[in-house]
């Protein structure tokens, strides 16, 4: 079993998460802004829970070999991947202070927690196929838009599609990914735990819809 088979199995979900209006717009420009200022805040406190989940994987490691792998997520995320956002929203006239003060929406406390609370009744493998969809997800979106793009002038959210479609994000992904499927390596697709996790890849997968739409539905 594969990544790629927790993807094959949830198509229909997968396909609502990669293709969603809000990722379309973004992607021609006509999003609207207050729904991707919305976002980012959302986003920013998001990608903390994103931290806490993955040093949470330090401390579901069996073996120190995966405790080593879990560590350059962990340490990505607190001194790249937050650090650009904090970066980035400020040339949107959002400060860190603002960022923290945000109440977490819904979507954002119902993705989070289930990605913890599924990493923390499970083993090191249901947590990273609860946290799997994020990464992979927006590898493929990122990159999918930025060969799409002829040109990206213009187009206020050009720095978003060339972060997650760039070569750096591209890479770092893979890695994971790889180490998923050598956790996954031993499992039957169709064994009862083969679908135990498809139903957890599944689940986070919904979630990201949900976490799309709630950055739209704040201009209606």
């Amino acid at each position: 079993m594969q990544h790629k088979d927790l993807i094959s199995a949830c198509q229909s979900e997968w396909q609502a998460y990669t293709e969603h209006s809000f990722v379309s717009q973004l992607a021609d420009g006509t999003l609207d802004q207050a729904c991707y200022l919305h976002y980012l805040k959302q986003d920013f406190l998001f990608l903390k829970q994103y931290a806490r989940a993955y040093a949470l994987a330090i401390y579901k490691a069996r073996t120190l070999k995966d405790m080593r792998q879990a560590l350059p997520s962990v340490h990505a995320l607190l001194e790249h991947e937050i650090n650009h956002h904090i970066t980035y929203c400020a040339e949107w006239g959002i400060s860190e202070s603002d960022l923290e003060q945000e109440p977490e929406d819904a979507g954002t406390v119902a993705y989070t927690r289930y990605v913890l609370d599924t990493g923390m009744a499970g083993d090191i493998l249901d947590l990273f196929a609860a946290l799997a969809p994020c990464s992979i997800g927006y590898a493929q979106i990122g990159k999918r838009l930025l060969e799409a793009s002829v040109d990206l002038k213009g187009n206020p959210y050009a720095s978003w599609i060339n972060l997650y479609g760039g070569d750096e994000f591209q890479q770092g992904v893979e890695q994971g990914a790889q180490q998923i499927d050598a956790l996954l390596a031993d499992i039957e697709l169709n064994s009862a735990r083969g679908q135990q996790l498809i139903d957890v890849f599944k689940t986070a997968t919904r979630m990201e819809v949900a976490f799309w739409q709630q950055g739209l539905d704040i201009s209606r």
